[in-house]
């Protein structure tokens, strides 16, 4: 699993729930991230070396646990490696076109997701639905700051939001896999007719249907799981564990990818 930081940990935490048995290895390009203000040639070139790296572990699998990485190389990586390689964009629009009543579906992502159109990309084919798409930066930072409500926050969501809101759409794609840290916010300010559609959770149900799928599914016990950081691990694990809980342990530093 590949992610340019922290957000994919969402992601991670998911897929352990619904796949208990299955080892994990987790690189998170700490040094790089954040990938969302990046330029798209510059993402897919650091996301290319992460996923090189990846592919050197012998893992049956690949997971892109970030959007801005997904829009970037997703084409690029299902042809250049010979395992499944699974993304946090297209499961998320799925389900999003499967829970829209009127046909207007809201993305909320980076500026890179937003520029990619890869979510416009996704929904294009199907007739009489709209896409609303937002950049929303900020809610990066307050994340990795550890701030998931309060008044500051709410403002930032109100004014990022607003846009959606007037738009009347009826389900909302978290397009990064920072945003269901603040599923909180997000459905107070959006209200209750408006569905959310994570996409850590998709993401993790295409892996489960994947690797099931291909007949992958590990048997294990007791897997084997370990977390990766091109940056500083003290940093990744202190962060890991205060937003996701202590299954982030023992992380190590990765020197080149």
């Amino acid at each position: 699993m590949f992610d340019s930081g922290f957000g994919g940990l969402t992601v991670a935490r998911a897929i352990i729930d619904q796949l208990p048995g299955e080892s994990m290895v987790y690189l998170g390009d700490t040094a790089r991230a954040p990938y969302g203000p990046k330029k798209l040639p510059e993402v897919r070139e650091y996301a290319l070396e992460c996923l090189d790296y990846l592919v050197r572990q012998d893992v049956k699998a690949l997971v892109i646990a970030c959007n801005s990485a997904s829009s970037a190389v997703l084409r690029d990586a299902r042809e250049r490696y010979d395992v499944p390689v699974i993304d946090v964009i297209l499961p998320a629009a799925r389900r999003a076109v499967k829970l829209t009543r009127n046909g207007r579906i809201g993305v909320i992502c980076t500026h890179a997701t937003a520029t990619s159109l890869s979510y416009d990309d996704a929904i294009a084919a199907v007739p009489g639905v709209d896409l609303v798409t937002q950049p929303c930066p900020l809610f990066v930072q307050y994340v990795e700051a550890g701030i998931t409500g309060g008044t500051e926050l709410l403002q930032t969501a109100r004014e990022y939001l607003l846009p959606l809101r007037e738009a009347e759409i009826d389900t909302l794609i978290l397009g990064c896999t920072h945003y269901p840290l603040l599923t909180g916010v997000i459905s107070y300010v959006m209200g209750e007719g408006v569905a959310l559609v994570s996409s850590a959770e998709e993401c993790a149900r295409d892996t489960y249907a994947t690797l099931t799928d291909l007949g992958l599914l590990s048997p294990s016990s007791n897997p084997a799981r370990r977390f990766l950081t091109t940056g500083a691990p003290e940093l990744f694990e202190t962060l890991g564990r205060r937003l996701l809980g202590n299954f982030v342990t023992e992380v190590e530093q990765v020197y080149a990818v």
